[in-house]
């Protein structure tokens, strides 16, 4: 029987184990196995193969069964009560990509919008693809300021990781030379259309601080050799990205970086695999095995490996750790700190400016850009004339200019409206706020075991909020907004501040950060538990503060760190 035990145990080991298959799985994964390493990666959901699961990629409009494929409203009740909350993401064309609330609930003690799909490659399919880095006005920001724990790295230790994985994912881009959002490895950028083009010449010149460049965005525009060999080719501007993009253009694991993985030979994947614990060996104080129910048959495994990366996302990495109690452990894997589940962060969004442009009736746009403007954040840079009294850290904008098109509201039935709908509408513009959170220590998650998902786990409950300092930003993203659009001439600006709540920026983040001292952080200067030395956690649950630029980038550098670190110390026998 030892003999048969041992066989079943050598069958289910591996190097490497990598929890999650999205933006950080996926690059943990290509690491990995590109280093030689044999791994095993676990995703809870089914497979999604690149391209041939992308049902809906190539649906026309009039192909859709509800118009413009907007659901019902009573399926949207009934399926998606939560992630109906973006108010855009799950239609008809990509309501697969999302979980169904039913079977996989949580609670609320205030609001949270957790939006999430659980399949292979996760939310690397339906990102926004903004990439942007941090600066050191990021990482030096809580140590100046006496908030929440300093940041165990610098700009400095991370750019070389910037410049690799940009390289890697491919991110379009312009140089602007500017400290608070330092340049990257940039593919030519797209162009800005001629209203935009009109607003940065005119909002520039009544505020040259406020810079106005197009979006960064991990979209090719150029592919280089590496890229095309993975089978990735040039954005087509169809803007379709949410439903999976067949053409690899945008960067997902699926097209890129498990692509790159399995061609190693090393990669093993294990989709309908839902880890619900980490097994701790006292004998040994290491993360002995993974923990796995599996999502169709109900049967609870275990796989072994030396090395175990945790990319799963910031809540569920959580959920994972505060479901992993042993008599080592009893409030959670690592969490002696007390800090797992904690200091959740968002980007608040949803407040900013619109306006109605006149002239340029006779100017269009080539193309459906899936791609916007960026305005760099220009408040409290650490300078007099950009210090704010009633908030600190700041907010940048994203957004566009374009016309209504043929989905838009007109008066009128029959032939009469079909000809007037031929024509281009009036331009507009909008300008959307992306501010930082503060990490705060109550703003957290706790586990709900009186709540299960349908397969019978405990869930999640989320007691999140924004506090003052947001709330003064908002007003400053409003206001700041409208000026700018005013600066250009527009008319009927208006400011608005929308339904916003924690998590519908859909960037969550700091539920087991990194830091300098094991008493206030789960997690040393490289992703690496402070009480599990072969346990690293690489997703947004990593980080230390929110900055006011998009993550993922940042996730994906400290990934690509975090397993050079972990692979050279698993030689020297350190872990």
């Amino acid at each position: 029987m030892a003999n048969v035990n041992n066989r079943a145990r050598d069958e289910h080991t591996y190097d490497a184990i990598v929890v999650g298959s999205g933006i950080t799985g996926g690059y943990a994964a290509m690491e990995l196995t590109r280093k030689g390493l044999r791994t095993l990666v676990l995703e809870r959901g089914p497979m999604v193969r690149h391209i041939a699961d992308y049902p809906t990629a190539n649906t026309p409009p009039w192909g859709a069964e509800y118009p413009r494929g907007q659901l019902p409203v009573a399926e949207l009740d009934a399926v998606y009560p939560m992630q109906k909350r973006t108010g855009y993401a799950v239609t008809e064309f990509s309501k697969h990509f999302f979980v169904k609330d039913h079977e996989d609930p949580y609670t609320e003690t205030q609001r949270f919008d957790w939006i999430r799909g659980y399949h292979l490659g996760g939310r690397s399919i339906t990102w926004g693809r903004q990439t942007y880095r941090h600066s050191d006005l990021d990482f030096e920001a809580n140590a100046k300021q006496g908030i929440g724990t300093d940041w165990p790295i610098r700009y400095a230790d991370i750019a070389p990781w910037y410049d690799r994985v940009e390289t890697f994912i491919g991110v379009s881009g312009q140089t602007e030379g500017l400290p608070q959002l330092p340049d990257g490895k940039f593919q030519p950028p797209m162009e800005m259309n001629c209203v935009e083009k009109a607003f940065k010449q005119k909002s520039e010149a009544r505020f040259p601080e406020r810079r106005i460049t197009i979006g960064r965005a991990a979209h090719l525009t150029a592919p280089t050799a590496e890229q095309i060999a993975l089978g990735r080719g040039k954005c087509q501007y169809r803007n379709l990205c949410v439903r999976g993009c067949p053409f690899g253009a945008y960067f997902s694991s699926n097209a890129a970086t498990l692509v790159a993985a399995e061609k190693t030979g090393n990669l093993t994947i294990r989709p309908n695999s839902i880890v619900t614990e980490l097994v701790y060996d006292p004998k040994t104080s290491r993360a002995d095995a993974v923990r796995v129910q599996d999502a169709t048959t109900g049967e609870v495994m275990e796989f072994h490996a030396p090395v175990i990366f945790l990319c799963a996302s910031a809540i569920a990495s959580a959920w994972i750790l505060l479901n992993s109690t042993s008599r080592r452990f009893p409030n959670g894997f690592g969490n002696e700190s007390d800090q797992v589940g904690r200091n959740i962060m968002d980007h608040h969004l949803a407040a900013g400016a619109g306006a109605q442009v006149d002239g340029f009736e006779d100017m269009y746009y080539s193309g459906r850009r899936p791609n916007g403007i960026y305005v760099p954040r220009f408040r409290n840079l650490g300078d007099a004339a950009t210090a704010r009294k009633d908030y600190i850290r700041g907010f940048g904008y994203q957004g566009g200019a374009g016309r209504a098109g043929w989905d838009r509201n007109i008066e009128g039935v029959g032939a009469a409206r079909k000809t007037a709908l031929t024509q281009p509408g009036p331009w507009g513009i909008r300008l959307g706020g992306f501010g930082e959170t503060l990490p705060y220590a109550d703003n957290r998650m706790t586990m709900n075991k009186t709540v299960k998902d349908k397969h019978g786990l405990p869930t999640v409950d989320f007691n999140v909020s924004i506090r003052e300092n947001e709330k003064a930003m908002r007003k400053d993203m409003q206001t700041a907004a409208a000026e700018m659009l005013e600066a250009a001439g527009f008319r009927n600006v208006t400011m608005a501040d929308g339904d916003y709540a924690p998590g519908l920026g859909i960037h969550e983040m700091g539920t087991a950060r990194m830091g300098k001292d094991p008493k206030t952080s789960v997690l040393n200067a490289h992703n690496q538990m402070w009480e599990c030395k072969n346990v690293f956690i690489t997703d947004g649950a990593a980080m230390a503060s929110a900055a006011c630029v998009n993550p993922s980038l940042t996730y994906m550098a400290l990934t690509a760190r975090a397993v050079d670190y972990a692979v050279a110390a698993s030689k020297k026998g350190e872990l």
